[in-house]
């Protein structure tokens, strides 16, 4: 007798499941970015514009397809028609790789948390050099906080092609980091439906301290002031709507497989429309959230490095012209350094080198956005804190909450197509079939902890899914409005929910969010190739910042390949089909 498919305990289970999944580490590290990019509080009109065009409709129709068919990607595709079961086997491979390096940075977050402890915190002072004679070289020549990141975290090479070896204390955080993923995952959705209440809902909790806190830090007005001043010029820039557009697409994780997993556990009754909406709503307005925390945070830094610059200026001043106490002042330097530049022009002019024009537009100005906001600006914002240890445990914290609520959507839209199959799970339990993940993962991620392996991060960050994800979801909305028809997916929702999508749904899939997908595909194809050789961020020890290099030829076939494999399966997979069915055709031809 064929087993019961597995259900969520009720509804809410499932939307904090979908929240836990889609509200992740893009929502804290760059939505603020494209905020300060393109335009501040000008940048939500093209951000809620892609939202109703885009994101609600194709999260609709993705929790929809999986309720339905209750199958995870592949099963539900190949439903759908035989000639699709390439596009759920391409979101398993775009999960798998996501899978492999998305961890490492639950890892880091490890690596800080177990580091929050100690006073002072490791990254507030430069370490001594071995002599004890002054402070690490390369450290001075950068910030205390880049020098934790890139040398003691990550103890980078200076290039891809120096691979070095594997560090060992990375390589037990993200045996750590896989072996919590894997016992939140290890009974199915019995064990992730109680772990999402917590990853889904404690960010919220260290957000709502992080804004208390961070309203009430020195500069924080200057960073929300800077936040929300809209610059509407920028709304005349096509990046800025193609930002938006790819900001809503990814940050709901859509085309990986994880909502359609996650709706197949639901009831058959469940009112996907609604969940669709609450799901899309809490998301953005959680970026907006987060923006607001990162905001106030980066305002106080950027206060903090304005003051301290000036200090630094007057302190110069006041001792090479022998000042007196007090003359000099933040609100009177410039007025006194064109003074001295009058009265003291020889003396000046070999000082000025080292006078600083200090400004806290360009303060606010320098934008940063992934690991560069999340590990190097928050540590320096916290340094400065007081306790900073508290509010060191507690952003990590909700990196790793964040993280593996992610984590379980994406293993998810790997587990489910593997446990829906007859064939493995005849064979193996599914405690086995999930630790067999986990553990391929961990050991195919342990390239990320070699001292090359942020280089390789970067590569799989940037070209594993883009382009795959974008085709995937393109091909679905197709499928549904055209191949398997809109007015039979019209009755199918009417049996599940009890009434027919309105126009507004019809539209958006027939025509709207395709077009808008086509749009974003040429952009990053003619953006690809207008770049000509790609390239890279290195970091160059002995000037103590990031270098552009160009990627070697076989990183060059690595980006290639990271695309084909998915993309491919969508065309491959509709041939086999096509191949087998002519095979069969024919051998009951020659039977008959």
């Amino acid at each position: 007798m064929e087993k019961s498919r597995p259900l969520w305990d009720n509804s809410l289970q499932f939307v904090f499941a979908c929240i836990s999944y889609a509200v992740g580490l893009g929502n804290v590290w760059r939505f603020p970015y494209l905020c300060q990019m393109y335009g501040g509080g000008g940048f939500l009109i093209p951000y809620f514009i892609m939202l109703i065009a885009e994101g609600m409709p194709l999260l609709y129709l993705e929790l929809a397809v999986g309720q339905r068919m209750r199958q995870g990607s592949i099963g539900a595709w190949k439903i759908i028609s035989p000639y699709l079961c390439g596009v759920g086997i391409a979101s398993v491979v775009v999960s798998f790789f996501l899978s492999m390096y998305y961890n490492v940075i639950n890892a880091w977050a490890f690596w800080y948390l177990f580091h929050s402890f100690q006073d002072p915190l490791p990254w507030a002072t430069c370490p001594l050099n071995t002599n004890h004679t002054g402070y690490e070289e390369e450290c001075e020549k950068t910030s205390s906080t880049q020098y934790f990141w890139y040398r003691q975290t990550l103890n980078i090479s200076p290039s891809l092609e120096t691979s070095g070896s594997m560090q060992w204390e990375q390589v037990l955080c993200l045996t750590l980091a896989w072996l919590v993923v894997y016992l939140c995952i290890l009974r199915g959705t019995e064990s992730t439906g109680k772990v999402v209440y917590v990853t889904a809902s404690l960010p919220y909790c260290v957000l709502i301290i992080y804004l208390i806190r961070g309203l009430t830090l020195h500069g924080a007005v200057n960073g929300l002031i800077y936040m929300f001043t809209p610059k509407l010029e920028q709304l005349s820039n096509p990046k800025t709507w193609i930002s938006a557009a790819t900001q809503i697409f990814f940050s709901l994780g859509l085309g990986f497989g994880s909502l359609i997993a996650y709706a197949s556990y639901n009831e058959a009754s469940n009112n996907c429309e609604r969940h669709a909406i609450i799901v899309s709503l809490i998301n953005s307005a959680t970026s907006i959230f987060a923006s607001v925390v990162t905001f106030s945070i980066y305002g106080f830094k950027a206060t903090f490095n304005y003051e301290s610059c000036l200090n630094k200026v007057i302190l110069l001043l006041m001792n090479a012209f022998d000042l007196e106490e007090g003359s000099l002042t933040a609100d009177n330097l410039n007025e006194m350094k064109d003074y001295l530049m009058a009265t003291h022009p020889q003396e000046y002019a070999q000082l000025s080198p080292q006078v600083k024009n200090c400004s806290l537009e360009a303060e606010l100005d320098t934008a940063v956005q992934g690991t560069g906001l999340a590990f190097i600006v928050y540590s320096e914002a916290i340094k400065n804190m007081e306790v900073p240890q508290l509010y060191s445990v507690l952003y990590f914290v909700m990196l790793l909450m964040l993280g593996i609520g992610s984590m379980l959507g994406n293993t998810a839209a790997i587990l489910t197509p593997l446990t829906d199959s007859r064939v493995i799970t005849a064979r193996f339990p599914k405690e086995v079939i999930s630790g067999a993940v986990c553990f391929i993962n961990c050991i195919i991620g342990l390239i990320f902890t070699m001292e090359a392996g942020n280089y390789w991060f970067d590569i799989f960050n940037d070209y594993a899914a883009t382009l795959s994800l974008l085709l995937i979801v393109l091909v679905e909305t197709i499928a549904v409005c055209y191949i398997y028809g809109i007015r039979r997916f019209e009755k199918d929702l009417h049996t599940m929910i009890g009434h027919k999508p309105n126009w507004y749904w019809k539209i958006m899939w027939a025509f709207a969010s395709p077009l808008l997908i086509v749009s974003l595909f040429i952009f990053y194809l003619t953006d690809y190739i207008l770049t000509g050789t790609l390239q890279y961020q290195a970091w160059d020890a002995t000037q103590g910042q990031l270098v552009t290099k160009d990627y070697p030829g076989y990183a060059r076939a690595m980006i290639g390949l990271l695309v084909a494999a998915s993309t491919m399966c969508i065309p491959l997979g509709a041939l086999v089909t096509f191949v087998r069915k002519r095979l069969k055709r024919e051998s009951v031809s020659t039977v008959a």
